[in-house]
């Protein structure tokens, strides 16, 4: 894998990571449609350890808010919702990970396919246009529910198919559920860390120090750091009606490019 190959793999990754498109997908298409067959696995976990730095920078009051609020509640027994909304993220976050970790390693090569990943793609860009104009904004972030919080973690199990995206999976989830867009991102993006932690702390072992790696991991960050200004800013007034048309155009674009190279 080249320093170019690299840093445009970062660029996809840093584009798509905070955009309910799916940035696996994304990554798994342009492999395959530039014919890029050496690269390792174990960076593709590395460019998301650059989106991740974005979320533990972008909000890192809200890191600090939820670590303050959990000691407070149980170490002081003072319940506040900060500390609340710690727990609702670890509470979703552990059965959907041991769910999706084990659906990965079982069907990786099946859903890895670029027909499966259109197909997804498509599916679920449908599925967000109607969820999101259909439902109603009626919780914000300091009123989310433990239904609202366990049902869009659990959903982000079905991010193990490429395509599908976790962003867009929990986004949909979360506005079929009543909640606002601005927060369904932000909720979303924030149970996305312990995931890519984890995953990252399985891979780690298997990075290479090399400045190919680094350039892959600094480019995802600071493009990501764009995105997701913008994105947050976005949501204030805008619908995800956008990403989702461009989500059925992308995976028909797929089926038209596989068509074409039989």
């Amino acid at each position: 894998m080249s320093i170019i190959e690299a840093i445009f793999l970062g660029i996809i990754q840093g584009l798509t990571e905070f955009l309910p498109v799916s940035s696996s997908g994304h990554l798994y298409i342009a492999e395959w449609l530039f014919g890029m067959n050496n690269v390792p696995d174990s960076f593709e976990v590395a460019l998301h350890l650059g989106t991740l730095f974005v979320i533990g920078i972008y909000f890192f009051k809200d890191w600090i808010n939820l670590i303050v609020g959990a000691y407070k509640q149980t170490i002081k027994k003072e319940k506040n919702v900060h500390g609340t909304m710690f727990w609702y993220l670890v509470i979703a976050t552990i059965p959907s990970g041991i769910i999706g970790y084990i659906l990965d390693k079982t069907f990786e090569e099946t859903l890895t396919k670029p027909l499966v990943i259109a197909i997804s793609l498509m599916v679920m860009g449908i599925v967000l246009y109607f969820v999101d104009k259909k439902s109603k904004s009626e919780t914000d972030y300091e009123h989310l529910t433990f239904k609202q919080t366990f049902i869009t973690g659990m959903s982000q199990a079905l991010a193990f198919i490429p395509g599908v995206s976790r962003s867009g999976v929990t986004i949909t989830t979360a506005r079929a559920l009543g909640v606002e867009r601005k927060t369904a991102a932000r909720y979303s993006f924030m149970l996305s860390a312990p995931i890519i932690l984890a995953a990252t702390a399985l891979k780690i072992t298997e990075f290479e120090l090399t400045l190919t790696f680094m350039l892959g991991i600094l480019t995802s960050f600071l493009v990501g750091l764009c995105v997701i200004h913008w994105v947050m800013k976005y949501l204030e007034k805008g619908s995800f009606k956008p990403f989702a048309i461009y989500r059925v155009a992308f995976g028909l674009f797929i089926i038209l490019r596989i068509i074409l190279m039989k």
